[in-house]
């Protein structure tokens, strides 16, 4: 009587791999700001390269195979055998906190400060080339900036965390427009249609807005049956419409559903990833089957 519970034991275990190993995949990069890691996780969910790392916010695969990430005290590039090519430390004689950065097509590397409370734009020398203030009411300095991105144009749109907005900067730092979001947007990125994509944190909420400030599309709390909205924090437009999110699993969510996953216009998921057992709470993504120069603005995340 004891082997039958034993059995369908196995059985439903066999049943859930199964499961996962017939589940659609992509290759990605990501920050597991909890876990302390970087990866890069294969088709199958193979960890295939790892790097440890102080709180990392942002992370990207550079056009000669490096890595450039922002990590709580500053920003690196390193290469696959994890030699440090590139890096940029914040002052150490205030509390810092960087949770942003960007290649410029220049070489440059555009990085957000919390507690400096500026942008940066760092040469290949790891020196200031451009610096810009940003002018916050947060006082806490975990809570004033998430996500930056420069455009193009020069103009850069910095998510302003613990004020519920998005700024819009000219290239001397003139501030253009202020966007109220819901929440505490943790990413803004600018899409090819003027259009920005927007994940509002504890706002359980994302939000593509118009040039005119209209929302043009949403994703809600819960409108993904499995898939309820917790801080919504990276993200990645794809070619083909669709959005991979990271929806970051802490303030109380370990462990409890999937960590990434992919979503089409019509709001149906084709893809998700839920590994626990090597991830905490992935915050920020860069999928990997996508081509595109990321210092050139072509991977939109």
């Amino acid at each position: 009587m004891r082997l039958l519970p034993r059995l369908l034991s196995i059985a439903i275990v066999a049943l859930t791999l199964t499961s996962h190993a017939d589940s659609p995949s992509r290759p990605f990069l990501c920050c597991d700001y909890g876990g302390n890691t970087i990866s890069i996780v294969t088709p199958s969910g193979q960890i295939e390269w790892q790097i440890e790392t102080k709180r990392p916010q942002d992370c990207w695969l550079l056009p000669n195979g490096n890595i450039l990430f922002a990590y709580l005290d500053g920003a690196q590039e390193i290469t696959r055998d994890k030699q440090v090519v590139w890096e940029y430390k914040a002052p150490t004689d205030t509390k810092v906190e960087c949770h942003a950065c960007q290649p410029l097509p220049n070489g440059d590397v555009l990085i957000v400060e919390c507690g400096t409370s500026r942008l940066i734009e760092v040469n290949r020398a790891g020196k200031i080339a451009k610096e810009i203030k940003l002018v916050t009411t947060c006082e806490k300095i975990h809570n004033q900036f998430r996500g930056a991105r420069k455009t193009a144009n020069g103009h850069y749109f910095v998510t302003f965390k613990g004020e519920g907005k998005v700024v819009e900067l000219d290239p001397t730092g003139q501030v253009l427009r202020e966007i109220p979001v819901p929440g505490d947007p943790h990413e803004v990125v600018p899409l090819p249609s003027g259009n920005l994509l927007i994940t509002c944190g504890d706002g359980h909420k994302v939000q593509e807005i118009a040039p005119d400030s209209q929302v043009v599309w949403e994703l809600n709390e819960n409108d993904l049956p499995g898939n309820t909205l917790r801080l919504m924090a990276g993200c990645q437009r794809l070619p083909n419409g669709n959005t991979v999110f990271c929806n970051y699993l802490g303030h109380g969510h370990l462990g409890e559903q999937p960590q990434v996953f992919e979503v089409t216009p019509d709001k149906k998921v084709v893809w998700e990833s839920a590994d626990h057992a090597h991830f905490k709470d992935i915050n920020q993504i860069q999928v990997l089957d996508v081509t595109g120069d990321v210092t050139q603005g072509q991977i939109l995340r």
